[in-house]
Order: structure tokens, then C-alpha cells, then sequence
């Protein structure tokens, strides 16, 4: 019942934690294929901001259906509320002042732009890890795309599920060609230009 909940104001109010912490909260939301390079590129921009003396925390999908969306599969209604649950979490980590960094497929562009809805757009950083189909699964060290184009795995992206591209994205990093350590100073400089973080340390 909504109308008995009522929203609690805090002690320490957002721009107290960023103050501390140095840095504006955000979250960097990388969307793409599997094995587009998502987990992998927001570990190593958590890795650079860490040792910059930032506040960071990483959300992989696989990690994250273990245990808040392990009741969820992977039809589009399923993926929709598997999207809406990252939204709020991640939300609340950077009403902490946190640079949340969330790794999802999150292959529809309607969940995505309910997600920026949610978390607002000034805090809300897409980034599209731009890979070609068949490198991606060369990638492959779990076999999952064998197994989806054998009809083993039901509704895998870009087998039997689509995947729609973000139309204007606040980045697009083909990783397919650039080197790690190159996109993760592009994601820098862009939440510099953003003043997420400061312009220069």
C-alpha cells in the first residue's frame, strides 16, 4: 500500500557523502552483447578509479541473477524487471555518492530509457559496447553461444532474442578494435566532461 509508505530524509544528505568522497555519485551503465567486453571494461574503469581514490562498485548480471533476480528468466517481461531492480539499486548507490558501474546486456532500448528515467539523466552515463555478433562469441570461454545456436539456450541475445543498438548513446567504445587501456581513458575523460569526477586531480 503506497499510499502508508512515506520516503525517509536522511541525516547526511547526498552532497555531504560527495564532498567526502570527492567525486559526484553516477552510474556508468554499459550495455552490449555478450562478450561485447561490458564486465570486462567496468572492472578495469573500477580498477583506474579506485587507485584515484574513488568511491566504486561493479554490477555483473551474472552476479547480480544469483541473488536479487534469481527468481528471474529471460523473456522480455523477465528481462524488464530484471532492468527496473539494477535501476533502483544502482539509483541508491549513487544517492550514497558511489560511481556504480553496471555491466548488463540490457538489450532493449525502452528498459534502458526506463532505467535513465529512474536514475536521472545527469547521473546516468550509457555506454555501448559496440562488438561485432561473431566476435563475440569467438569469445566465448563458456560456450553459451554453441549451445544457443544448437537450440540449447532459450531467448539468448542475438541468437533467438534481439538486441536493439542505443540510438545516442553518451559513448560507444567498438571493442572489438580498441585496446582496453584506450577505452578506459575515453570513459575517464568523459566523466571528467561530465564533473563526475574532478577535471584534473
Amino acid at each position: 500500500m503506497t499510499e502508508n509508505l512515506f520516503w525517509q530524509r536522511p541525516q547526511v544528505e547526498r552532497v555531504d557523502r560527495e564532498r567526502v568522497n570527492g567525486h559526484r555519485g553516477a552510474v556508468v551503465w554499459f550495455t552490449g552483447l555478450s562478450g561485447a567486453g561490458k564486465s570486462t571494461l567496468a572492472h578495469a574503469l573500477e580498477r583506474r578509479l579506485f587507485e584515484r581514490g574513488c568511491r566504486t562498485y561493479t554490477f555483473d548480471g551474472d552476479n547480480v541473477r544469483h541473488g536479487l533476480c534469481a527468481d528471474l528468466g529471460f523473456s522480455p517481461v523477465d528481462r524488464q524487471e530484471n532492468i527496473r531492480r539494477i535501476a533502483e539499486m544502482v539509483r541508491l548507490f549513487a544517492d550514497a555518492g558511489l560511481i556504480a558501474l553496471a555491466a548488463f546486456v540490457s538489450p532493449y532500448r525502452a528498459d534502458r530509457a526506463t532505467a535513465r528515467e529512474r536514475i536521472g539523466a545527469r547521473d546516468f552515463v550509457e555506454v555501448h559496447c559496440a562488438c561485432p555478433l561473431q566476435v563475440c562469441e569467438a569469445r566465448d570461454r563458456k560456450g553459451i553461444y554453441r549451445r544457443a545456436r544448437a537450440g540449447e539456450v532459450r531467448e539468448f541475445t542475438g541468437i533467438s532474442a534481439p538486441y536493439e543498438p542505443p540510438e545516442a548513446p553518451d559513448l560507444v567504445l567498438d571493442t572489438a578494435t580498441t585496446p582496453v587501456d584506450t577505452c578506459i581513458d575515453r570513459l575517464e575523460a568523459l566523466l571528467r566532461s561530465r564533473g563526475i569526477l574532478a577535471a584534473t586531480d
